[in-house]
This record gives C-alpha cells, sequence and structure tokens, in this order.
C-alpha cells in the first residue's frame, strides 16, 4: 500500500511536470513565435526602410555631387575656351601687324635709294620699334584644361568602394613562381607570400627572379581600364604592395632593386608600425592610426591615378597620380610572416 502510495504520488508529479511543459510549449506556439513572427516582419519593414533611406540620402548626395563636379567642370571649359580666344585675337592681330610691318619694310627696300632710305631711317624705326613689343608665345596653363577641378573626397571614396564592391580583379591574379625571391616561398594556389630569412636553393640566374630583395610579380600585367586587387596583410608587420613596370631591376641588393627606390615601381610600404608611399627613391609618410587587415590596391590605367584602400574602414590610404607609359605588373614584397591575395 505504501509502495503504491509512492508510486501514485510520483505518477501525479509526473502529470504535473506533462501539465507544465505542455503549457509553456502551447504558449511559445501561440503567444511567443506569433509575437516573433510580428517582430520579424517589423524589424524587417524597418530594415527595408532603412536601407532605402540610406540609399536614397547616398543618391541624393551623389546626384548633388554629380551636378557640382558637372557645373565645375563646365566653368572650367568655358574659362580655358575664352583664354584660348583671346590669345587667338590677341596673336592675329599680331600677325596682322608682322604682316604689314614686313610688307612695309620690303617695299621700302624695294623702292628707295640711298638718300631716301636714310630720311627714312626715323620712321622706319618707329614702326619697327612695334614688333619689338610683341613677344612670342608662352605655354599658360589658362590655356590648359585644368583636371583638378572634379577632385571630390566624396567621389573619390564612393569610387574606390564601388571598384573593391565589385572585384573580379584579383581573381585574374596570380603570383609568378618565376620572379619569386629566395627568401620567399609561395602557396600552392599562387596567391599567399611567405618570408623566410633563410635563402631557398633556387636558380637565381634566371633572369625573371628577384635574387636579393624579398619581391615578387603577378603573372601578366595590366595594359588598360581600371583594376583592383585586394591583400590581406594582418599577419607582416613589413610589406610592399603596388605596382611596376616588367623592366624594374631584379638583380644585385643595390637600392635599385628595391620596390619604391626605382622609378620604374610605386608602393605602399610598412615596416613595423611606419607607413610610406615610395617611388622613385622619395618616401611619403602615411599617418594611420591602426594598421590595416586588408588593402585593395586600385589602378586606373588611363586616368592616370594608384590608390590604396582600407576596405574596412572605406579610407584611401593614397592616392598618386602618375602616366603610367608602359604595362603595370601588381608587385609584393614581404619580410615578415606573410600576405595573401583575396578573391
Amino acid at each position: 500500500s505504501s509502495r503504491c502510495s509512492v508510486s501514485q504520488n510520483k505518477l501525479v508529479e509526473r502529470c504535473e511536470r506533462l501539465q507544465l511543459q505542455r503549457a509553456a510549449i502551447a504558449r511559445h506556439v501561440d503567444e511567443v513565435l506569433p509575437a516573433k513572427d510580428q517582430g520579424v516582419l517589423s524589424a524587417a519593414g524597418a530594415a527595408r526602410e532603412l536601407v532605402i533611406q540610406r540609399l536614397l540620402l547616398v543618391g541624393k548626395a551623389c546626384e548633388n555631387e554629380e551636378q557640382r563636379l558637372l557645373e565645375r567642370v563646365h566653368a572650367e571649359e568655358e574659362q580655358v575656351h575664352q583664354s584660348i580666344l583671346t590669345q587667338q585675337v590677341h596673336w592675329t592681330e599680331a600677325l596682322h601687324k608682322l604682316d604689314a610691318l614686313r610688307t612695309y619694310l620690303v617695299d621700302i627696300i624695294t623702292n628707295l635709294d640711298d638718300q631716301s632710305l636714310l630720311r627714312a631711317e626715323e620712321e622706319i624705326f618707329e614702326r619697327t620699334e612695334v614688333a619689338e613689343g610683341i613677344l612670342e608665345p608662352q605655354e599658360s596653363l589658362k590655356l590648359n584644361f585644368n583636371q583638378t577641378c572634379v577632385q571630390s573626397p566624396l567621389l573619390h571614396r564612393l569610387w574606390a568602394c564601388a571598384v573593391l564592391s565589385c572585384l573580379t580583379g584579383s581573381q585574374e591574379i596570380h603570383i609568378d613562381e618565376k620572379t619569386l625571391s629566395p627568401h620567399l616561398s609561395l602557396s600552392e594556389d599562387k596567391r599567399t607570400l611567405t618570408f623566410s630569412p633563410k635563402k631557398a636553393k633556387v636558380d637565381l640566374d634566371c633572369p625573371e627572379r628577384f635574387d636579393h630583395w624579398p619581391n615578387a610579380l603577378a603573372t601578366a600585367p595590366f595594359h588598360s581600364g581600371v583594376c583592383a586587387w585586394k591583400v590581406r596583410v594582418e599577419q607582416s608587420c613589413a610589406y610592399k604592395l603596388g605596382v611596376c613596370y616588367g623592366s624594374v631591376p631584379r638583380k644585385g641588393s643595390a637600392n635599385e632593386g628595391r620596390l619604391g627606390f626605382n622609378t620604374a615601381s610605386w608602393v605602399f610600404s610598412r615596416y613595423d608600425k611606419e607607413f610610406r608611399f615610395l617611388h622613385a627613391g622619395q618616401p611619403q609618410p602615411v599617418e594611420l592610426i591602426k594598421a590595416p587587415a586588408e588593402i585593395g590596391v586600385l589602378l586606373d590605367f588611363a586616368g592616370g591615378e594608384l590608390l590604396f584602400y582600407d576596405p574596412d574602414s572605406c579610407t584611401i590610404l593614397f592616392s598618386h597620380r602618375e602616366a603610367f607609359l608602359e604595362p603595370i605588373y601588381p608587385v609584393f614584397a614581404v619580410a615578415h610572416q606573410s600576405i595573401s591575395l583575396l578573391l
């Protein structure tokens, strides 16, 4: 009897627990999940509204910037055009004066005898003095379209962000193993460069290979258009990223073979906590609060611009303008740990 009573009590407790469990589940199904569903609908609607509002604001800012820049371009065009017209009028008048003076002098030489020529000497001097006051044309900035009229921090950042957001360039970039410094090793996918202080046993006579400095080139150059690639650099505190001509020196320990220390390479450099842009041995310091984990490299071949960008902070690290005269290779150097090309 006692055992039976204990069993009954356990069953009752079990039933009560089941009842409570069922009630909790029923409340979850009847109240919590519908409320969650409603919350999701509300949050999704707010998220859509936020996306629309922000993109509308960005679109409005872009429209305003477009209008402002187009007006500046038009004003610059009109100003230069007016300067050219003014110069055309001025120099056309000068040509007429010189032609008239030359005709006068030819007539004097042809028709006057010596005595008449002496008598007319003062008049000749006065008329030829006019020619001495006409200077030869000089180059003037007023006669050239000033490209800086379209400089815009907003457009610059949006352009860089848009190019990197639609990035396809890295998929076409692979590091050329033939160019690899003996201090570097390359992963199987040809995307990660790893530094070693000990030189590997490689063919140093290979003409494509950098035999001293820890450099490497991409397999193929860019000839035109806008090109972009991203590199993960967070593991390294000594690297260089940028572009170079295929003629960049590859042999020897002289400064000429160091990226950024010759006229054939343009690189963004990190050494410990020091960041710089290097070209032709002329470093330009880049002040950064935080070391970037990734760096985007953008090359606008036709526009003549090389730009380094931090995708995480949407910050332009450095921008350089150059009229590139040869095909351009992506180039890399690493002297600590490793860096990797990103897809």
